[in-house]
């Protein structure tokens, strides 16, 4: 469990073809030194399991796999060397929740369909699948490339976040250009929310 509060925006160093996946090396010195092999951190809000740590004076690098799976899934099959990648480690139970309870399981990928720059903030519209429309609301949260954001308005196969300059500079989001695809994950609730309303309308229907 995460919060998309990104504590990082680290380099790719490798990637490197392993059968139907990849693996994905990142360079970053402080999440490095205090991982362990086994623990779970988002990439671009995708949940991956650290597989190696490397931590020496000039290169300290933590490995990823990713199956065939998740690379056609999210934007991590995109990677090469150079880029950048938005991460957090997993939420210990004793932390304070600033963002909103993102699980790592991306729903879609989305592409920025629009961005309106207004000196160092910017509007950025999103194109998604329809059938996320009805898992997003106007002043909900949803977790773009594994970034905690606040909706401002949906419309039926986009959404809007308003990002600020903080946002822009400490993550992925400040470099995307139109066209550019994010991970995308709704909100954990409004998952529950439309299951329980769609069950009950279909005990409705039977009766």
């Amino acid at each position: 469990m995460f919060t998309g509060l990104v504590e990082a925006l680290a380099p790719v160093a490798d990637v490197v073809p392993e059968g139907p996946g990849k693996r994905l090396v990142l360079r970053h010195g402080e999440i490095a030194a205090g991982a362990s092999i086994g623990e779970s951190i988002a990439i671009n809000g995708c949940c991956l399991t650290v597989i190696a740590v490397a931590v020496d004076d000039d290169d300290d690098t933590l490995a990823f796999q990713a199956g065939e799976e998740t690379l056609s899934r999210t934007n991590l099959g995109e990677l090469s060397a150079g880029d950048a990648v938005n991460l957090e480690r997993s939420l210990k139970l004793n932390a304070e929740l600033g963002g909103h309870f993102v699980t790592g399981h991306i729903d879609a990928v989305g592409t920025l369909d629009e961005r309106i720059d207004d000196g160092d903030w910017s509007t950025c519209w999103f194109r998604m699948p329809a059938a996320l429309a009805t898992q997003i609301v106007s002043k909900g949260s949803i977790a773009v490339d594994g970034v905690s954001l606040t909706v401002v308005d949906v419309e039926p196969e986009r959404f809007s976040v308003a990002l600020i300059p903080h946002t822009l500079n400490l993550t992925t989001l400040g470099r995307l250009a139109v066209g550019g695809r994010v991970n995308l994950e709704t909100d954990l609730l409004a998952k529950y929310v439309q299951k329980q309303i769609t069950a009950m309308r279909g005990e409705n229907t039977k009766s």
